[in-house]
């Protein structure tokens, strides 16, 4: 029963949508910047814009669930139903990567819901494989997996060390430290499918102060984006992914939703044309 009850919280968490369905999922830890010894929360976020609901910790959701650093690999481990999801002890100083992969949970939506959100995802491949079936008129039924990662930062940063492919079907690797990177220059960010590039996917970014004021672009050849991050502050990097789902699945299309997070230590650049 238990179970059952946590799996219903979940469900709402996950699930229950505005008119669009674009709820992202990202991890929010108590501290991003973390003194070394010190116990951090590791939070689940679900919602919009960087405004989000807890997502309690559910054992049937957790595929993988990791704290990465340099060569290292361990669980993030917490309480069944708990909020935060996960707890860390951050023995060292240095970067420490934090990874939620989730089984993946079943939605159906009816026709006008799911075309507009393909669209406000970027799944312009998925909308037109739609139109070219005739099956806009269709609602669809959906399998969903969430591969969030976090970033933070004990001590001092250094270019030496940085994010790394934890293997997610979906991943989006910062390809340099943000926490190192030098005011004016660009964060370069890969995006990758099965682990190879995905080219040609809408990746976003928002920064918490200023979630209107977004930035995107289309991943290129090699599944790599750049995002100038002016602002300070919290920062969310998102794309999604859609396939075809397998036979037998009893839905009709698989997604993918990738979300990474960090912290920004620079204050506003100058704009340079004043």
């Amino acid at each position: 029963m238990r179970a059952h009850r946590l799996l219903a919280v979940a469900a709402l968490a996950l699930g229950a949508a505005p008119p669009l369905f674009a709820h992202d999922l990202w991890i929010e830890p108590t501290s991003f910047s973390p003194r070394a010894g010190e116990i951090v929360g590791v939070r689940l976020r679900v919602g919009m814009n960087l405004v989000g609901d807890p997502v309690p910790r559910v054992p049937a959701l957790v595929n993988q669930f990791v704290a990465a650093r340099a060569a290292e690999r361990k669980p993030v481990l917490g309480r069944d139903g708990g909020d935060p999801a996960g707890m860390l002890r951050v023995a060292l100083p240095g970067l420490q990567i934090i990874g939620y992969y989730s089984n993946p949970s079943r939605i159906e939506l009816p026709a006008e819901k799911f075309n507009a959100y393909l669209e406000e995802e970027g799944l312009d491949s998925v909308l037109a494989l739609r139109v070219l079936r005739k099956e806009t008129a269709a609602g669809a039924r959906e399998l969903y997996s969430r591969c969030a990662k976090s970033l933070l930062l004990s001590g001092s940063p250094s270019e030496a060390e940085g994010d790394r492919p934890l293997g997610f079907p979906l991943e989006l690797v910062a390809e340099r430290n943000p926490y190192a990177l030098p005011a004016g220059e660009d964060l370069p960010v890969r995006l990758t499918y099965q682990n190879r590039p995905l080219a040609g996917a809408l990746v976003v970014a928002i920064n918490r102060a200023d979630p209107a004021e977004r930035l995107s672009a289309r991943s290129d050849r090699d599944g790599r984006v750049r995002f100038r991050l002016r602002a300070s502050g919290m920062w969310l990097i998102k794309a999604v992914h859609m396939v075809p789902a397998p036979a037998g699945s009893d839905a009709d299309w698989s997604s993918y939703w990738a979300s990474l997070t960090f912290e920004s230590l620079r204050g506003s650049e100058p704009d340079p044309t004043r």
